[in-house]
């Protein structure tokens, strides 16, 4: 009876890990995704706190009770204030942190169940497996948190460290396999093992550069999945095993989109280093010849009075100047004008998969209005203005235009085919791939420069006053 009833608690968990997955793939039900992969997970570990030890016959003390729950209770306080404080333009880092822990907890697995299962092949497969790739997976999301939070701001490439990653690699496989087939009963191995996954994780993530942590935050995240479910596996946890197997295959298919997004392949980002800022701009070609056409407020608000089709692009930018509200309101202004206003969305636009989406819903930005690129590209050349805000890679033509640049063939969003383009950017620094972008210097450009909260501000104040 006691067995039925948990599996059907993993049942139920299951079905709210997928039915929550699936609804997280649209903003307007992403919340209620939450909700529900959240109540999956409650059923699973109560489940596994109260009904497993009576089925295993283990007897568990009373005060082990009290610590278990101390430590969710603190997890619980933990994790729901610091959520709550974040700002968006943390949110990326936040959620690499996150999912360390994640990979961290796999790795602590490992490290316990190791003296109990030697001898066991098959179990000790997935101990090393679990242990390694959540390792891996916990050191490379910090060192991606502190890329992303700006403590490591320069990517660190060591002498042919291509080839010590290899290596390290291939030592890594070698003493796992050593470690499952010998049975060797010696918790220094382990502990070896441990350690030169976490350097592994240090190597692979150190030496990537800012524009491509986006394709790495959803690698790593496949990596804690893939981890969580060789742990199902070892316990024959089928909830831990159906929400690593998803996990994993989210981030996964994540990775790949990203980087089609981004038109490389995912050894490019894994070896190439690109996004280093300065070299990538030097390497990139001759300066790009031609004026930069600045505007102010006011004109600004001229050309969007008298649209009668607006697109905006929101970026980076936009979440560092916290302006998604006064962009809302700019929109709804427009909109009391009778001018159609839409969102243009790109892939990586922010830091992370859906940073855009996120942020704008947090300013209640009807979702109907958030266009994806493929969708929206080809309204461009019938649009009256576009108003890019703080983005920069994803609009640069010379994704088009110029064989010799790093983000060549990368799909873009096609902003130089409308008939009027205004850019909100604090200055003419370029972004994460660290080249020039030749739409700053097209004759239909105007630059609007400042704080995007601030020059927003201004133009609505200025569109107020306009009949």
């Amino acid at each position: 009876m006691e067995k039925a009833i948990l599996d059907l608690l993993y049942l139920l968990a299951s079905v709210g890990f997928i039915v929550g997955l699936k609804m997280l793939g649209s903003p307007k039900t992403a919340r209620k995704g939450n909700l529900y992969a959240a109540f999956g997970m409650t059923l699973a570990i109560l489940g596994t706190i109260f009904i497993y030890p009576r089925i295993a016959h283990i007897d568990v003390p009373g005060f082990v009770y009290g610590m278990i729950f101390t430590a969710i209770l603190i997890g619980t306080v933990l994790g729901w204030g610091i959520a709550k404080k974040v700002e968006m333009t943390k949110m990326p880092e936040l959620v690499s942190f996150f999912n360390g822990m994640g990979g961290a907890t796999a790795g602590l697995i490992g490290l316990m169940e190791f003296s109990h299962n030697v001898g066991h092949a098959s179990k000790m497969f997935m101990i090393v497996a679990g242990l390694v790739i959540g390792s891996i997976s916990f050191s490379g999301s910090m060192i991606a948190w502190g890329k992303l939070s700006g403590k490591l701001r320069k990517p660190v490439r060591l002498p042919k460290y291509n080839i010590i990653n290899t290596l390290l690699a291939i030592i890594l496989v070698g003493f796992g396999a050593y470690i499952i087939i010998s049975g060797v009963n010696n918790p220094v191995y382990i502990y070896i093992l441990f350690t030169l996954a976490l350097i592994y994780g240090v190597l692979f993530v150190l030496p990537i550069g800012g524009a491509d942590m986006p394709v790495v935050i959803s690698l790593l995240n496949s990596f804690t999945g893939l981890a969580a479910a060789f742990g199902g596996f070892l316990y024959d946890n089928m909830a831990m095993l159906t929400g690593g197997i998803l996990v994993g295959s989210a981030g996964t298919i994540l990775t790949l989109a990203m980087t089609k997004a981004m038109n490389r392949s995912l050894s490019a980002v894994i070896f190439g280093a690109f996004g280093e800022g300065s070299q990538a701009a030097d390497d990139s070609g001759s300066k790009i010849q031609g004026n930069v056409k600045e505007a102010g407020p006011s004109d600004a608000a001229i050309l969007l009075n008298y649209a009668n089709k607006v697109i905006i692009v929101p970026g980076y930018g936009l979440a560092v100047a916290q302006a998604q509200h006064v962009l809302h309101e700019l929109e709804e202004l427009l909109e009391k004008k009778g001018i159609d206003v839409k969102y243009a969305i790109h892939p990586v636009a922010g830091r992370m998969p859906g940073h855009m989406n996120v942020l704008l819903a947090e300013a209640n930005v009807d979702y109907d209005k958030l266009v994806d690129m493929d969708d929206i590209n080809n309204e461009f050349p019938n649009t009256d203005v576009v108003l890019v805000v703080g983005a920069n890679d994803v609009v640069n033509p010379a994704a088009h235009n110029d064989p010799n640049s790093p983000i060549y063939g990368m799909p873009i969003l096609d902003v130089e085919n409308a008939k009027n383009i205004i850019v909100n950017k604090r200055s003419m620094k370029p972004g994460y791939a660290g080249i020039e972008n030749e739409l700053f210097y097209n004759p239909k450009t105007s630059m609007l420069f400042g704080d995007a909260k601030s020059a927003l501000t201004k133009v609505v104040q200025e569109l107020k006053g306009m009949n």
